[in-house]
């Protein structure tokens, strides 16, 4: 990407952007903007006390305890206490959250909240749970691994939020902001290693260059490890990865009303995929493969592998904008982003020493987006946030498929992908204690598919739609430290066309939108002088013409094709709470419960079984990522020392069994004919999770300066299993290891 040329790209566009809305705006008039008169966290709280926390979850400051949905907001003391890395940290320690690492695509996340997600690398996809970072949406699961060093705060909103948040997001939202250039000479440092040879460099520097008007930080994150996996033939560790993240952002604030942001950066990751052989006796490979490396377990056996040799490289430069405009009455907003990827990418999926399947994947991909955004009130009790916003995208990818050693067909794909949006949000003060809050998105959809598997070259498809989200909810506050809300909301996964479809029929045929109707109840309360805080909501979620992963075989080509159909419907319900407490001084504990039930209603498919179009009934299946419970514990302890403090950190997260897909497990035949699943295959389900975490750090003030040394171990147990497991129509399954037990040393520096 030429970033001269791209940051004046953006400004251009930024500044028409906010032109537009600067016509409306001045015609109106109004009292100060929410926002300048939000409260501040910890404005009036002791030491003793549990500080607010400011959120931005409906594009209003505001604090977590007023915010009428469900939120887990998590600072940077309460990331840098744990030693956190990168976004997989989230996992198990908000309620009904999971997160873990996809290994077929470059910083590819699955993300799941409230049971939702479409864990799938492809990026004619759109992610159900959307990663949003400095308000730009990530509009594929590649590059939502996000590094944790340099961050403000992370928001976790779980449920439908397709009101406020860039495209639909039907399952949640995980927004996270970086801080942003302070305008003052200083800086942070930090550098860990720890086993498996893993080692770490991260470094953020703030400069002024105009006092008051410009300000620039520059970053720069660098994270290597040998990996955890070792090759069962050579003995080596295998598994490596390289990643880099460095960039600059630079603040203009020429007046007291307006300010500018600009953000240059580029990710950078190169690793080796690594899979481990799950096949067993009756599948296809498994009469071709060393008999020790079939019917292997799913729990240690992971961490042994026979791959062939394979490597990934991803480059994804990107660029944001954000400028803000205080007119008294409204303030303006535009935020433009754009972000590109180039990825190349070899897989041994066979993860077999015999060479079976191989695959040579080269992507490319580029997004863009615009929101604008007025925020202001009409009078005292009634405020609003209302906007435009707009997406665009397109992808390539280039697959070439070695099968018992001999090319199969080689597939090139290119889709794009348009989506553009007008929405509103507002909150209505009915009486002192009463608000109303309601508001709605109109969405339109379009997209387009054009495949070719040699030697066909199949027609160019599309795909359109539009929508209506409403959401409307209610909230009443009998004292300062009480809140009861409850709302319904409807959100909605545009349709499309399936990427990997090898097939006229699978490639030219599209799949609809899928739409939930989510009803929620909660309590916001706090107790004992701020001493002690407790939420809890319960949400029932309604699921129509869900969207789901089939991998069904063909014959010719590669032997399988993977297509997304509409399977029916499903109901999600659930319960989760979180408790914080500062019994005294100096230990905070923290502690979340997340329930889930979940049921498919309705799921029939069908595919060919030698050479007879068979229906599969998958409605006893389970749904994949949903864990019927994640329970989570944190003790944070801080004492003066006189030196500094002694801070420590112990943390303990639960997560039950959930399956990674949806695939064909034991069955039966009805009179009809019918195919009944009787559930997922055994072998994508994982077992329990007891992850123990434990941080001690010894922090020194040096004359206004700060030094840090901490002492980390994760997953302290060294509970071994499976983070994704698929199993591939018949012929071979695979799985990748989740990490086992981490320690190591982290070295920091702020001046």
């Amino acid at each position: 990407m030429n970033i001269h040329r791209d940051a004046r790209i953006l400004s251009s566009l930024g500044a028409f952007a906010l032109s537009a809305l600067m016509f409306p705006a001045m015609a109106q008039e109004g009292p100060a903007d929410a926002a300048a008169v939000a409260p501040q966290a910890g404005d009036e709280a002791t030491d003793a006390q549990i500080r607010d926390i400011v959120v931005t979850a409906r594009r209003r400051d505001e604090t977590l305890q007023q915010t009428p949905i469900a939120i887990t907001a998590i600072s940077p003391a309460q990331l840098e206490s744990k030693a956190s890395i990168n976004i997989g940290d989230l996992q198990g320690a908000a309620p009904n959250v999971l997160i873990t690492n996809q290994n077929s695509g470059a910083a590819a996340a699955n993300v799941s909240i409230r049971g939702l997600t479409f864990a799938d690398v492809e990026k004619s996809f759109e992610p159900t749970v959307g990663v949003v970072v400095d308000g730009v949406f990530i509009g594929t699961s590649t590059g939502q691994f996000f590094d944790f060093f340099d961050i403000s705060q992370i928001e976790v909103l779980r449920g439908p939020q397709g009101t406020l948040f860039g495209r639909n997001t039907i399952g949640g939202v995980i927004n996270i902001r970086r801080t942003r250039p302070t305008g003052e000479f200083g800086g942070k440092f930090e550098f860990s290693y720890g086993n498996y040879d893993t080692w770490a460099g991260r470094a953020v520097v703030n400069v002024p260059i105009i006092d008051g008007v410009l300000a620039a930080k520059a970053f720069y994150f660098h994270n290597q490890s040998d990996g955890y996996y070792r090759n069962g033939i050579t003995g080596r560790r295998v598994g490596a990865s390289n990643n880099e993240n460095f960039g600059a952002s630079f603040l203009l604030t020429p007046s007291s009303n307006f300010d500018a942001l600009l953000t240059l950066e580029k990710q950078v990751q190169d690793f080796d995929p690594v899979n481990s052989n799950i096949s067993q006796t009756g599948e296809v490979f498994c009469a071709f493969e060393p008999a020790d490396q079939c019917n292997r377990n799913t729990t240690t056996d992971l961490y042994t592998v026979f791959n062939s040799p394979a490597h990934s490289n991803y480059k994804a430069p990107a660029a944001t904008l954000e400028m803000n405009l205080d007119l008294g009455g409204v303030k303006l907003t535009s935020i433009t982003g754009y972000r590109e990827a180039k990825e190349a990418q070899t897989q041994d999926f066979d993860a077999s020493s015999s060479d079976l399947y191989y695959v040579n994947r080269v992507q490319s991909f580029h997004q863009f987006s615009q929101e604008l955004r007025a925020a202001g009130k009409i009078s005292d009790g009634f405020d609003y946030v209302v906007g435009a916003f707009f997406y665009d995208s397109k992808y390539n990818l280039v697959q070439e498929t070695q099968i018992f050693g001999a090319p199969a067909p080689t597939q090139d794909v290119t889709g794009t992908s348009q989506s553009y949006a007008f929405f509103g949000d507002f909150n209505l003060q009915l009486m002192d204690q009463v608000r109303l809050s309601f508001g709605g998105r109109w969405t339109h959809d379009k997209k387009t598919n054009e495949n070719f598997v040699a030697p066909d070259q199949f027609p160019k498809a599309g795909y359109s739609g539009s929508k209506f989200t409403p959401k409307i909810g209610l909230d009443y506050r009998p004292s300062d430290d009480l809140m009861l809300y409850a709302s319904w909301s409807r959100g909605y996964r545009s349709g499309g066309l399936s990427g990997r479809g090898q097939t006229l029929i699978s490639s030219t045929t599209p799949y609809g939108p899928e739409t939930v109707d989510s009803y929620e109840v909660g309590l916001k309360s706090s107790f004992f002088d701020k001493k002690m805080l407790f939420n809890i909501a319960g949400f029932y979620s309604d699921y129509q013409s869900l969207q789901q992963n089939t991998t069904i075989p063909i014959s010719g080509g590669i032997g399988n094709e993977t297509v997304v159909t509409n399977v029916g419907s499903a109901t999600i319900k659930g319960i989760e709470a979180e408790l914080t407490a500062k019994p005294v001084p100096g230990l905070t504990l923290t502690g979340s419960l997340g329930l889930l039930r979940s049921k498919f209603k309705g799921f029939i498919t069908q595919a060919p079984v030698g050479g007879v179009l068979t229906t599969f009934d998958y409605s006893a299946n389970n749904l994949i990522y949903n864990p019927r419970e994640t329970f989570s514990v944190t003790a944070d302890y801080t004492v003066p020392v006189g030196f500094g403090e002694a801070k420590f950190n112990v943390s303990y997260r639960n997560i039950a069994p959930y399956d990674q897909q949806i695939s064909l497990g034991p069955t039966t035949v009805d009179a009809n004919g019918v195919v009944i699943v009787n559930g997922n295959d055994p072998r994508v389900r994982s077992d329990r999770q007891g992850l123990l975490d434990a941080s001690a750090s010894l922090v020194f003030d040096l004359n206004g300066h700060k030094a840090r040394i901490t002492a980390y171990g994760r997953n302290l147990a060294d509970d071994r299993g499976p983070t994704a497991a698929f199993t591939v129509a018949g012929l071979f399954s695979f799985a990748s290891a989740r990490e086992p037990r981490s320690y190591g040393l982290q070295l920091g520096f702020e001046f």
